[in-house]
């Protein structure tokens, strides 16, 4: 470890060294203290040296690969007020992952000195992520007399650009986006001052010396105007469709109040019915289209400033275009001093979806889009700041009254997850995940780094997006897997990917399991659960595709207890496109012949001759595998009530399904099933619920009706199979995961009617339910094998 002495070096910026007024002028104890965990860009350093004057001690702080290098001398008790304050007072931002101290021979110094960063080969610095604009950064934007007044990149040590624009660390200027731009004079005496909150705020600049912003039209002329924000506002409020660059890519903005804008952008963006998140410029003021408690508004105004679902009012200015079908909006509120100058007092909301064609990533680069918005985008403001690694808004859902993370991204990426086990001398891991909701994450040294969401990996963008965020993060985070962790589906891109890489030993990890399993390490679990893993369809250990599966896990493996019926799922992947597809095929299930007769009649939006098709494939077997999905069962459901017959999007009829029974009074009926035990597995019949959902649609009850009684169900049979479960296995434990229970309604009630019957139930938090949590659950598999494997 390198031992960074005292020296003057006043002519580098990187270095500033100060008299301590109140320094020890007589030798006392010295103590080299290293800290760990995200303790560089949040302020740390400057913190170091307001405490070490305060309590009168001398040494050094500096940066290097590993975190945080102090040396502090002092009298023994000022020594240890000091420490107590290092942890007692860090920065907000800042989290500490550890603080080891050693006793070195005291050299009886006078000054506290901030030394320039040291670089060596291992690594073990955190990077922060990308954190909204801070008050006092807002306060100088909106001031008339303050020298970044409107200025769209003010940012300090407590907020701004971290993660998108890191090269390497340590976390300096040099190694980042922003060492194209020389500050200004008086910008570097910001930087260089121990006392100013932007003291090595590396993205630090001014309208002088920074970034600044251009505008154009969709053909790359640009558009004269003395203040393109300004500009801007105008061309949104005439309906105009603006492409903006913000922090981690490209956004999609128009007036979310205009019926005809958001339809426009629907129309070109080629998205029909999902819904676009918005944007407006404080609580209050979404407030007036949409319920937030106190929980959720502690949420919309963190610093990591995600999407949050909410519940939409009935009475509301928003467009029906936003989120049809859907009784929640996604709300985040201005995370950039650009949004705060775009929305403050200009608009209700704005709509701010994703920059990018349909099922790629979201696009970083001005070239790019150019070539792939113009036809979307009237208009392109743009900046010339680099985003070196694109990064999505994150998106929270409050389920049960906690915070869930949907989709990780944006205000939580690269913070780490720490493994609820020790691995010693563990070899670095990669998990590569699924294909949808992708993301990946490394395992170093029994910490967790899982990234940001990658999209669908169904084409060649999401592909290298996807390789180039393992490049990055191998490097940033110094890197060198020896395991490589995927999914069962040979077809994947995730998987191909690891079966091409050389010199790694290759760990297989079932989908479902992997879902488990990233519940169980989220929640720090070393033991066996009853695991109920409810999704769309993964490959299972049998060659079908499981989605209803009850497991018996632990980190280290599984047994399957457990499942849904087996049905056909006619077409494979084109059932998850087209619900009416698994509507028919549980028919076929439930009536048998007299399937297509019903079928004709309850299908009425559907062609008679598509109806004939499926039923001729699932007759012969043709292109119709074996699914025991719960994901396909919400489908199903969702066709036979006449809610919707084609997924415009992943997951629209299970969340149409869902929205049926909000504003309804609860109450606890649900349709008939048997469970049967067969070869000691537990099956799950749902033809008799089938049959009761096509009695009630021809008695004319309500959607809304059936909706509640079908959710109510699945948490009946849930329940019933799990205590089952645990009468014959003795275990009281269950853990819940899969794209399923990102479903509000049926999360609370499982877990409400487990609870009630003496269970202790295990959810996600941190850690996506969907597939975006798969590769944590490989990654922790993958770790706690190995650690078996060399007790």
């Amino acid at each position: 470890m390198a031992q960074i002495h005292s020296r003057k070096c006043k002519n580098d910026p990187l270095c500033e060294e100060v008299e301590t007024a109140t320094a020890s002028r007589t030798r006392g104890q010295r103590l080299r203290i290293r800290v760990s965990g995200i303790v560089q860009g949040v302020g740390f350093r400057p913190f170091v040296y307001r405490i070490a004057r305060k309590y009168g001690i001398s040494g050094s702080v500096s940066n290097d690969t590993l975190g945080v290098l102090i040396e502090a001398e002092g009298a023994k008790g000022n020594i240890s007020q000091f420490l107590a304050a290092l942890t007692r007072d860090a920065p907000p931002l800042a989290k500490i992952e550890s603080v080891k101290t050693e006793e070195i021979r005291p050299l009886g110094e006078k000054r506290f000195s901030i030394g320039r960063s040291s670089v060596s080969e291992e690594k073990e610095a955190l990077i922060p992520p990308d954190i909204s604009t801070c008050i006092d950064c807002l306060r100088e934007i909106f001031d008339p007399a303050d020298r970044r007044f409107r200025y769209p990149f003010t940012n300090c040590t407590n907020c701004g650009p971290r993660y998108t624009i890191v090269r390497d660390i340590p976390y300096d200027r040099p190694r980042t986006s922003m060492s194209v731009f020389k500050m200004c004079r008086l910008c570097q005496t910001e930087y260089e001052s121990p006392e100013d909150r932007r003291f090595h705020a590396q993205p630090n600049a001014c309208a002088v010396c920074g970034p600044h912003l251009m505008l154009t039209d969709n053909k790359r002329s640009p558009v004269r105007c003395t203040d393109p924000i300004r500009e801007v506002v105008e061309l949104l409020k005439n309906g105009a469709i603006v492409a903006l660059k913000g922090l981690g890519g490209f956004h999609l903005a128009c007036d979310a109040t205009s019926d005809d804008a958001v339809r426009k952008l629907r129309i070109r963006k080629q998205r029909l019915r999902k819904p676009f998140a918005i944007m407006s410029q404080d609580v209050e003021t979404i407030s007036q289209y949409a319920f937030v408690s106190a929980a959720e508004r502690g949420i919309l105004e963190s610093f990591a400033s995600p999407i949050v679902l909410l519940r939409k009012k009935e009475a509301s200015c928003i467009s029906g275009e936003v989120a049809p079908g859907i009784a929640e909006l996604g709300v985040m509120l201005p995370y950039t001093p650009l949004h705060h100058l775009l929305i403050r007092d200009n608009f209700l909301a704005l709509v701010m979806t994703s920059g990018n064609l349909q099922d790629e990533p979201t696009i970083a680069s001005n070239e790019e889009a150019f070539e792939k918005l113009s036809h979307i985008a009237d208009y392109f403001l743009i900046h010339n700041r680099e985003i070196l690694i694109q990064n999505d808004d994150s998106i929270v859902k409050f389920i049960g009254g906690e915070p869930v993370v949907m989709r990780r991204a944006r205000g939580y990426v690269p913070q780490m997850i720490q493994l609820p086990f020790e691995v010693a001398d563990s070899p670095d891991i990669l998990a590569v995940g699924a294909d949808e909701k992708g993301t990946v994450c490394f395992v170093k040294g029994g910490r967790a780094f899982l990234s940001q969401h990658l999209g669908d990996l169904k084409n060649k963008e999401s592909v290298l997006s996807f390789e180039k965020t393992i490049a990055h993060l191998e490097h940033i985070l110094a890197v060198k897997p020896r395991l490589i962790a995927h999914d069962l589906h040979p077809l994947y891109a995730s998987t191909r990917f690891a079966r091409t890489q050389q010199n790694v030993e290759r760990v297989p990890v079932q989908h479902h399991f992997a879902h488990i399993a990233s519940c169980l390490a989220e929640n720090e679990l070393d033991e066996q659960v009853i695991g109920v893993s409810f999704d769309g369809v993964g490959l299972g250990a049998d060659g079908n595709s499981w989605g209803g599966e009850f497991l018996i896990a632990d980190l280290s493996g599984f047994e399957r207890v457990g499942h849904l019926e087996y049905v056909c799922l006619p077409g494979a992947d084109a059932a998850a496109k087209e619900p009416y597809r698994m509507a028919l095929s549980y028919l076929q299930s439930a009536f048998g012949e007299d399937a297509p007769h019903i079928a004709h009649r309850l299908l009425a939006g559907v062609r008679k001759e598509k109806i004939e098709f499926i039923f001729e494939l699932m007759k012969k077997r043709v292109n119709t595998p074996l699914t025991s999905s719960v994901g396909r069962l919400f489908d199903a459901v969702a066709s036979l009530i006449g809610l919707c017959q084609i997924n415009t999007y992943e997951g629209q009829a299970p969340m149409e399904l869902e929205s049926l029974i909000y504003d309804k009074v609860p109450h606890n009926y649900f349709y008939p099933y048997n469970v049967q035990e067969r070869d000691g597995m537990l099956m799950v019949d749902l033809s008799p619920a089938v049959r009761s959902v096509v009695a009630d649609r021809d008695e004319k009850k309500s959607g809304s009706y059936i909706a509640c009684k079908f959710h109510n169900t699945v948490a009946q049979f849930a329940l019933d199979v799990c205590k089952r479960i645990r009468s014959r296995r003795h275990l009281n434990k269950v853990a819940l995961s899969g794209g399923v229970f990102q479903n509000k309604y049926l999360s609370e009630k499982l877990t409400f009617l487990l609870q009630e019957e003496g269970f202790a139930v295990y959810r996600h938090r941190n850690v996506p339910p969907n597939d975006g949590g798969i590769s944590f659950g490989q990654a922790a598999v993958a770790a706690y094998r190995y650690r078996k494997a060399n007790r």
